[in-house]
């Protein structure tokens, strides 16, 4: 549960983590400040808990120094530790998941991609995002929460501050830890300040296709180091990429991806665009987070988040592609209700859900091809049976 300004909250993914934790080592990922810390040390009353921030701790992970009585041990931000996975396969091969292991982390953790077979077996992997309409929907009214997530930021501390001071505070420092203390883990950037400009840049493209040539112009950098600094600002989960999809849909394009935020709060749009980028931000991030809580918990077939956009600029915000092709279509409005003229153009390829999301109040209907219009708001709070309708769970 997230403990903060006196609310208490219990996040989605809490109950699978629980029920790993019993069988294996649990590896939680996810934004700085997202709450992986305070869910974390919710699991358990009892438990210890080792931050290799803290010079302490370091000097007890090394000497391997904690309660073995309690019933989970957490190690947090192990991966900033030298060799941590070697480490960490000693530690379980040595005493097993007793007390249970519980590892956190503000990097991706790309176990699979990183570290070859030394963890091979002894770890579930689980991410934790911030706040989701989904999540919020027990604890504060639909409009009260799409309010502070669009106005202040999705983070829990802020959220659940209410103060716009208080955010712009929080969001200052809430960047330098990650580019001053996070960042040089995993690689040292010397021009910081051209990293900085970079995601000033992204906070007025959200929602538009990005060119690493046009930000290395913009930036006076060659488009090889763009493209180094935005997979380390993934990797730092301060932006997520949503790329095309061109399979089966003629003259697609098959370059220029786009970039969303961890943050709402971070998203700049112009003001002729109005609330469009930042709903088209809250709306990836949702299916983002709902199809990652699936894979984590249940273990459904990985899927992922593309767009579509042809030559002739027709465009559909979001297609959510599994092993097997498409799974649900999803086009993002801010007060248009009419259906988009893209569905028609593009949609008949696709034979899946298909929903326009539209901010605004209107009287909800579905066409005769199919398209289902929907409120943004109470179709996000209810994502998890949107979800249910087209996956099948595996048991883990």
């Amino acid at each position: 549960m997230d403990v903060y300004f006196g609310h208490t909250m219990k996040r989605a993914t809490q109950a699978a983590i629980l029920k790993d934790l019993d069988k294996k080592a649990v590896l939680l990922s996810g934004p700085r400040q997202a709450g992986k810390t305070t869910l974390s040390r919710a699991l358990f009353e009892q438990h210890d808990y080792l931050n290799f921030d803290s010079a302490k701790d370091r000097i007890k992970l090394k000497k391997e120094l904690w309660d073995r009585e309690k019933p989970l041990v957490i190690f947090d931000e192990l991966h900033k530790m030298k060799a941590w996975k070697a480490w960490l396969k000693g530690v379980i091969d040595t005493e097993g998941v007793r007390p249970r292991i519980l590892v956190t982390g503000s990097a991706r953790l790309d176990i699979s991609k990183r570290m070859g077979d030394s963890l091979a077996g002894r770890f579930f992997a689980h991410r934790l995002y911030p706040l989701t309409l989904a999540e919020l929907k027990n604890e504060f009214s639909l409009k009260d929460a799409l309010n502070r997530l669009l106005n202040l930021s999705n983070f829990p501390e802020p959220f659940l501050a209410n103060e716009s001071g208080h955010y712009e505070k929080w969001k200052r420092s809430h960047l330098e830890l990650i580019l001053r203390q996070d960042l040089p883990v995993l690689e040292t950037v010397k021009d910081i300040v051209g990293l900085e400009t970079l995601i000033e840049l992204l906070k007025s493209r959200v929602g538009s296709t990005i060119s690493f040539a046009s930000l290395g112009r913009d930036l006076d950098r060659d488009p090889s180091t763009v493209k180094r600094w935005l997979n380390l600002l993934e990797s730092l989960f301060v932006i997520f990429r949503v790329t095309p999809y061109s399979k089966n849909i003629a003259r697609a394009l098959l370059k220029e991806p786009k970039f969303y935020f961890f943050d709402l709060g971070q998203v700049e749009a112009p003001p002729e665009a109005g609330l469009g980028p930042k709903l088209e931000n809250l709306v990836a991030l949702a299916l983002l987070t709902e199809q990652h809580r699936r894979e984590d918990g249940v273990g459904v077939p990985r899927a992922a988040l593309h767009f579509i956009r042809t030559k002739e600029k027709r465009e559909l915000d979001f297609v959510l592609v599994g092993p097997k092709g498409p799974k649900l279509v999803v086009e993002v409005k801010a007060s248009d209700s009419n259906v988009s003229a893209s569905f028609g153009a593009l949609g008949r390829h696709l034979g899946v859900p298909k929903v326009q999301l539209v901010h605004a109040d209107f009287k909800e209907y579905t066409t005769s091809e199919g398209v289902a219009v929907r409120k943004l708001g109470p179709w996000l709070q209810e994502i998890e049976t949107v979800f249910d309708s087209f996956e099948k769970p595996s048991s883990r």
